[in-house]
């Protein structure tokens, strides 16, 4: 879920219904109602596909203020141009010649992080379990795969053009070139838009994790919650910590103070942690277990926002 305020703020949520199954609904007054789609969030009829969740949606560039991106499984992306109301698919990624080396993660095979170039329209990257990044200048005709370093280590070929776990990904709209994704083996970041990766990992202390975010203010700070394994998806030896780095993955911090250091048997998923752009950014993580904690001085200190939830699987924020 999010808020578009490009224009009229309108918040949109992926919905993923047991009866009805996958949409993208919007509400134009905060909520008190919701609008489906006229032609939804689905394959083309006849196709031997089928939306099984929509994983996340994603306003377009600000130049565009009527463009969305929604990322589904099994690994496709759909458009909207007119705010929600018709989606349809981008084919050249469905499609795309490497497709028979995907497969699915433990969550599917799903398209779960979009980054849209924020001036240039055609410009996108996308994030895919397990598949890697892809890049697209043609505004999602066509797509490069760009995994150029990135470790696959469950794989007999530790490099391989795709087959990557990327678990999230995100860009700055002030350093758009600059990307950083938290992987299934590592942290990453690339300078050159995607064409290569550099390990950031030195200093965490585990490769495996699901949340990356970069500070509304400063592009080259960014945070992650590593966890202890892929068999393991707790923090590591029970401590909640979360790793900051202010010169872009060089060096880590790790910031504790609020979180119990033993016993914190619990999980961060992959879009469970976000910032709103106030002056004093908030920084805000929810967990499996119900919490949702937040920091108002860049992550040296930490409080309890709101407790006894059910599972927090998005995080999201908005300044009106």
């Amino acid at each position: 879920m999010f808020c578009d305020i490009r224009n009229e703020p309108t918040i949109y949520a992926s919905i993923n219904s047991e009866i009805w199954g996958p949409t993208v609904r919007y509400s134009t007054n905060m909520g008190e109602t919701w609008t489906e789609a006229e032609q939804d969030v689905r394959f083309e009829e006849g196709s031997d596909r089928k939306v099984k969740r929509v994983w996340c949606a994603i306003p377009g560039g600000d130049n565009h203020p009527g463009v969305l991106y929604a990322g589904v499984d099994p690994g496709a992306m759909f458009k909207t141009e007119d705010g929600g109301k018709n989606w349809s698919e981008l084919t050249g990624l469905s499609n795309h010649s490497t497709r028979e080396k995907w497969f699915p993660g433990k969550g599917g095979l799903m398209v779960h992080s979009i980054c849209p170039h924020p001036s240039d329209s055609q410009k996108i990257h996308v994030g895919i379990s397990a598949a890697g990044t892809f890049y697209s200048e043609d505004s999602g005709e066509s797509w490069q795969p760009r995994n150029k370093g990135v470790l696959v280590d469950f794989l007999p070929d530790k490099f391989p053009e795709v087959g990557q776990c990327v678990h999230h990904m995100e860009s700055h709209p002030s350093k758009p070139e600059v990307l950083y994704q938290q992987n299934h083996c590592g942290c990453y970041r690339s300078d050159n838009g995607g064409e290569e990766w550099i390990d950031i990992n030195e200093g965490l202390p585990s490769r495996f994790g699901f949340p990356l975010l970069i500070h509304p203010h400063d592009p080259d700070t960014i945070y992650v919650i590593p966890e202890e394994s892929p068999e393991f998806r707790c923090p590591v030896n029970g401590e909640l910590a979360v790793y900051r780095s202010r010169n872009r993955g060089e060096n880590w911090q790790k910031l504790t103070n609020g979180f119990p250091q033993k016993n914190a048997f619990l999980n961060i998923y992959r879009h469970a942690m976000c910032a709103d752009d106030c002056d004093a950014a908030g920084i805000y993580f929810g967990t499996s277990t119900g919490q949702i904690l937040y920091s108002l001085n860049d992550g040296d200190s930490w409080d309890m926002l709101a407790n006894w939830l059910p599972p927090v699987f998005s995080v999201s924020a908005v300044v009106l």
